[in-house]
């Protein structure tokens, strides 16, 4: 089943689930997160209630993220090529522990965005970027969870972005803490949440900017599973309904590594005006424009002379 949150022309936000090209509203008051908790019984008795009902034209509402404010989004680096060429894009070897454990950060829940929605470029930044990743959607809650167990807590997978600065990102870096500024600004997801038997296990990935092809990769390219990585998030915690575990980039999927590759002419940071198409087999695709963001405000006042 594919599930969309979506928002209505007053206002109304709803949940709902595809069939075909039209949507099928959940009751009034029924959020996606809401049908999630157990191993999957409520979304699928909900998806066939709704099914039985009328449909609403996507073409006049708003698609909103499919979990518009997870609990949190934790976004890993699992796929090998990325790891290895982002790396030597900022002159560095990949440390040998990304081969013992997988390693993730966590980004920012408030500034997710549907699939549609304008993306800003974050104050200060001149090297903006796309990320194209997977996120699975956690559908009950779990703790010290195996890799086998933790398959079982994934409610569906749904398409996200990472959006990046990468000039702040490598200076706040420096400091020892983040990324922070340089992934605050936004991340994108949707157009649906898809569940686990429908994903194509080798789905294939692909980016373009302008209409001009991007990226092309493969989610079966994965060196660290799903279940993998969210056993390593449940570790000594837990994971909990809504939450997005993302998959982090996969090869080729971002402007850093097609620019460390081709050169940065053939391949130039983002800027307003240009748009984002990110599709992946399954999932549906986030179409973008990127706009101009707000100007930097300083931080202390100028000493006067």
């Amino acid at each position: 089943m594919r599930w969309s949150t979506y928002r209505e022309a007053d206002g109304t936000v709803r949940t709902a689930v595809w069939q075909g090209e039209d949507l099928h509203p959940a009751p009034a008051g029924t959020a996606l997160i809401d049908l999630l908790g157990d191993d999957g019984g409520r979304l699928r008795a909900a998806g066939e209630e709704a099914l039985a009902g009328p449909a609403v034209d996507p073409a006049t509402v708003t698609l909103l993220p499919p979990v518009p404010r997870p609990p949190s989004i934790r976004d890993f680096m699992a796929f090998e090529e990325h790891v290895v060429t982002a790396s030597a894009a900022i002159g560095l070897t990949v440390d040998p522990l990304w081969y013992r454990q997988p390693v993730f950060y966590f980004t920012n829940p408030a500034s997710l965005r549907g699939p549609h929605e304008p993306v800003p470029v974050p104050p200060g930044s001149a090297a903006f970027d796309y990320e194209l990743e997977v996120a699975a959607v956690i559908g009950r809650e779990g703790a010290d969870l195996s890799p086998d167990e933790a398959v079982d807590h994934i409610a569906g997978y749904v398409l996200f972005c990472d959006w990046s600065a990468r000039d702040l990102q490598g200076e706040e870096m420096k400091l020892n803490l983040g990324p922070a500024k340089g992934k605050d600004t936004a991340s994108s997801c949707g157009p649906w949440m898809l569940t686990p038997d429908e994903l194509p296990v080798a789905a294939a990935m692909n980016a373009a900017v302008n209409g001009t092809p991007y990226s092309a990769g493969r989610l079966d390219a994965l060196y660290w599973s799903f279940g993998e990585m969210i056993a390593y998030a449940s570790r000594g915690t837990r994971v909990v309904p809504g939450d997005l575990i993302g998959s982090g980039t996969v090869g080729t999927g971002c402007i850093l590594e097609l620019s460390r590759v081709h050169g940065a002419d053939a391949y130039p940071w983002l800027a307003p005006g240009d748009r984002v198409h990110l599709e992946v087999e399954g999932l549906g695709a986030v179409d973008a424009p990127v706009v101009a963001g707000a100007p930097v405000r300083p931080l202390r006042k100028e000493p006067v002379a």
